[in-house]
């Protein structure tokens, strides 16, 4: 797994099933692994479990809070499957396909397209969707997985705007490709995002418009964890990014298209794993539920109990 992987991390927001989902997507993906399994106690939901896994060199969070958010496929998963880095991938993609559809709902059936011999959008068992895409092995090089965003209902013809705002709050940061609609593929408008992809902060994230009735927008259910070095850096973005008061709770923010971040401090992953006790944990957490935007040394004290 990368470094950059970790630096923004897709974080699930379940029911009661995080511990399951995630043993079921590490046995779904290559080179894949659940990395810490902790009991989160006493906050709003309860005794909550979390999870930390790898999918594939992607860090993963989940967290069985409540039945409070429902998957959809505003944000989902775009999966590669590159010829020119395995050379089975052209089976694996069917692998994986047929994984993944076993209980799920087909979003857009799994065959070849203008763009790919091979893709097809799914919604698994637990409701979260992915994308799998067998790419151009003569393209850019990709992670294989991206978490990729549908600018839907009242955000639509909006995703290259958020793009360009995204560019502008995240280092290191650059935009990839981008590939707009034409003329006559009503309702979506000419010159609309079909598909873009961008990196921030060495992390690959892919972006589209659809003008198409959804009946659905982005929420907490999965929300993109940024960990941050120092407390200036989580002052800055949380600044940069909140557009909605109301939704600033324990490092949460939503911006003004409605995704939902956390700006947290990169020791929390520490100080909430296996390595920690009950009892720090416990501190932590305790500390942790009053705040809006998290506060680096007030956690670092409640961690070593002081």
């Amino acid at each position: 797994m990368t470094a950059n992987s970790k630096n923004i991390v897709p974080h699930l927001w379940f029911d009661k099933e995080a511990k399951e989902a995630a043993a079921f997507y590490t046995s779904v993906f290559p080179d894949s692994q659940v990395c810490s399994e902790i009991v989160v106690k006493d906050t709003p939901s309860g005794d909550c479990d979390l999870v930390s896994f790898d999918l594939w060199g992607q860090r993963f969070m989940a967290i069985s809070a409540g039945p409070y958010f429902s998957f959809n496929p505003s944000i989902s998963f775009m999966v590669n499957f590159d010829p020119a880095r395995d050379e089975n991938a052209s089976k694996q993609i069917e692998e994986v396909w047929e994984k993944l559809s076993d209980g799920g709902q087909v979003l857009m059936p799994f065959d070849a397209y203008p763009f790919s011999e091979k893709y097809g959008w799914i919604q698994d068992k637990y409701g979260l969707s992915w994308q799998l895409i067998l790419t151009n092995p003569e393209g850019d090089e990709r992670p294989p997985i991206l978490p990729s965003m549908m600018f839907i209902e009242e955000n639509a013809g909006k995703a290259e705007e958020a793009v360009q705002c995204y560019l502008s709050i995240f280092k290191d940061s650059k935009e990839g490709v981008s590939a707009k609609y034409p003329a006559g593929m009503e309702p979506n408008q000419e010159g609309t995002v079909m598909f873009s992809d961008f990196m921030l902060r060495n992390v690959w994230l892919t972006a589209m418009d659809s003008a198409l009735e959804h009946g659905f927008q982005f929420n907490e259910a999965v929300s993109l964890l940024v960990n941050c070095e120092k407390q200036e850096e989580i002052d800055d973005y949380f600044e940069q990014l909140s557009a909605v008061p109301e939704a600033e709770q324990c490092g949460w923010l939503k911006d003004k298209y409605g995704v939902s971040w956390q700006i947290v401090p990169k020791d929390l992953d520490e100080m909430m794993s296996e390595n920690a006790t009950q009892e720090q944990i416990d501190r932590v957490n305790q500390a942790m539920m009053p705040m809006k935007k998290l506060d680096v040394e007030t956690l670092r004290k409640a961690n070593e109990g002081r």
